[in-house]
């Protein structure tokens, strides 16, 4: 089965749980974006979705991308669905009117690439950077640039890589070495070789315009000596740029998107933003991507949810434990071992929606609210759950998946259910945007410790206003919230006299705030599902509530318990002495 758009789920939380209408109007820019317009393009999405995009998902697996003289060739029906999508409009939804986009809140952006990743995310591969892409030439790029770029990579007329990672470098982008000399007419020839890059040579637009991080012959050693550069397939005056896709890889999954080796040849390109400052310019297009990483993890899960759930209801096998036994086997739906499976993973797609969906509208809230103090708040709270967001929920993307493949059986681990495809296409998400490791990292050692936790502390007590510690799931929510500022504080205390503490517990220190931010979420949820709301279904989120309390939240208390274990092995050392 080919992946459906869970349109229902998806309203539910915008606009009974979120509330997102009410709450977008009140920004200037989105005065008419009502419920009903919503709606409307989110309908339109999801049946664009599943009638082009979602039918290439195993032709993108099975065939592939091919390398030919030095051309990738997409897989069959790529090349048309694509350029339907972007004379569509897709792309542009986001986007300011004036660039060529339609103007529409950042949320709706969020739930098209949530579907489009579920649907086939080897294709949505192509049209991922765009708007990362869009931001940094926007409010980066010189007049010249924005004249010449902008609007076709907001439309998506032209497609968009990000070029960081070289073969030495990895995540360590301090020791990029590709060399960028001045010339008198204000470019740049740009010459080195960039790998990993996602669409840096395809067939899907006429030109692709790269983004390229490079050294000028005066810059200084690390990170802060790179420059960001725009360099396009093909030129302003219509000739081929010196940009050689050398190959491309073979691949655990994601077939259906090329992953390139890209060499410039003293290839023309000018800066972008100020010299030796490129990673502050290119900053906005990862935090975007990071956010979309996020979503693409709540896709994959949900895709890999249906097709297990599907599975469950038909295939019969043995005879399920319940008070009157059947005398033939019953669905493997009945049986609680794949029940607790499939209602695990719903837990985790349907909290992260609601994650993903307020940290979009968050995002334009922190561009546009009028309220300078609400405008910090909406940026603290990005700065803090989107690398929860793409660690964690790209982790149970993988975990959960395979999870969703066990249901299956033997049948999982073959080719002809297209399960086993999600499983190979998730694990790269751990990887890509900064490894979840260095997510991890960054929230802790970056963006929590500086401030003492004061942050994160302010940001999750917001979150217990108006709860009844007399409800048990308040009462357990506030719990959290306290251990964790708590624990915070030891951490950082403790850091002080070990240096490499935080790094060791980071990892289950993301995990921790991801399941408290996780119960924060089905709070959301259990608040509006009940017999008397309209529009919703009580009986669907029961199952995904019991395993969110029985399965899900105790490893809270677990990740707790590693990191207290690793403070506690410090304070048993002997003191330092010469």
């Amino acid at each position: 089965m080919n992946y459906q758009p869970p349109l229902e789920d998806i309203h539910f939380i915008l606009h009974e749980v979120l509330k997102a209408p009410a709450q977008l109007q009140s920004l200037p820019p989105f005065a008419d974006s009502d419920a009903e317009l919503m709606r409307q393009v989110v309908d339109e999405a999801g049946k664009f979705i599943a009638q082009e995009v979602a039918p290439l998902q195993g032709v993108g697996d099975s065939i592939g991308c091919k390398f030919v003289n030095g051309k990738v060739i997409t897989p069959p029906g790529f090349k048309d669905a694509y350029q339907a999508f972007w004379q569509a409009g897709w792309p542009a939804l986001a986007c300011a009117p004036e660039d060529g986009g339609q103007g529409l809140p950042a949320v709706l952006e969020a739930v098209l690439f949530e579907m489009l990743s579920g649907a086939n995310h080897g294709w949505t591969m192509a049209p991922g950077l765009l708007h990362g892409a869009y931001e940094c030439i926007k409010h980066h790029g010189s007049e010249a640039l924005k004249a010449g770029y902008l609007e076709k990579v907001a439309t998506g007329e032209w497609l968009a890589t990000m070029c960081l990672t070289e073969p030495h470098a990895g995540s360590d982008l301090g020791l990029v070495r590709t060399r960028a000399l001045p010339q008198t007419d204000g470019s740049y020839r740009l010459s080195g070789t960039k790998i990993f890059i996602s669409g840096g040579e395809h067939d899907l637009t006429d030109n692709i315009v790269h983004l390229v991080l490079a050294r000028l012959p005066d810059a200084p050693a690390g990170p802060k000596g790179l420059s960001l550069f725009l360099a396009p397939k093909v030129r302003p005056d219509g000739t081929p740029n010196a940009i050689h896709c050398e190959r491309i890889e073979e691949k655990m999954g994601l077939h259906g998107s090329p992953t390139c080796v890209m060499r410039f040849d003293e290839a023309t390109g000018w800066m972008i933003g100020e010299p030796h400052r490129g990673l502050n310019a290119m900053f906005v297009m990862m935090n975007a991507a990071r956010l979309h990483v996020g979503l693409q993890g709540i896709g994959l899960l949900e895709a890999a949810w249906q097709k297990a759930d599907a599975y469950a209801k038909e295939r019969r096998q043995m005879r399920a434990p319940k008070p009157k036994m059947s005398s033939t086997p019953d669905p493997i739906a009945e049986h609680p071992a794949m029940r607790r499976i499939l209602a695990t993973q719903r837990a985790w797609i349907d909290g992260g929606r609601v994650l993903a969906y307020r940290t979009a509208i968050e995002l334009d809230i922190a561009k546009r609210h009028p309220d300078a103090a609400r405008k910090h708040t909406a940026q603290q709270w990005c700065s803090l759950v989107t690398p929860v967001l793409k660690a964690a929920w790209t982790a149970q993307a993988f975990h959960g998946s395979s999870d969703c493949l066990q249901v299956f059986g033997g049948h999982g681990y073959v080719r002809e259910w297209g399960i086993e495809q999600i499983v190979r296409d998730a694990r790269v998400t751990m990887i890509y945007e900064g490894t979840n490791e260095i997510q991890a990292i960054d929230l802790l050692v970056r963006k929590v410790m500086p401030d003492g936790g004061a942050g994160l502390s302010a940001m999750l007590q917001t979150l217990c206003d108006g709860l009844d510690k007399q409800l048990a799931a308040h009462a357990q929510f506030m719990r959290q919230v306290a251990e964790l500022g708590q624990l915070t504080s030891t951490l950082v205390e403790a850091s002080k006299a070990d240096q490499e503490l935080a790094y060791w517990v980071a990892d289950d220190y993301l995990r921790a705030v991801a399941l408290t931010l996780l119960a924060w979420a089905w709070l959301r949820i259990s608040d509006v599902v009940n017999p008397d709301t309209l529009n919703s279904n009580p009986a669907r989120w029961t199952a995904a509530a019991s395993a969110m309390r029985h399965w899900v939240l105790p490893e809270f208390d677990m990740r707790l318990g590693i990191i207290k274990g690793r403070l506690a092995e410090i304070a048993m050392r002997p003191p330092y002495s010469s």
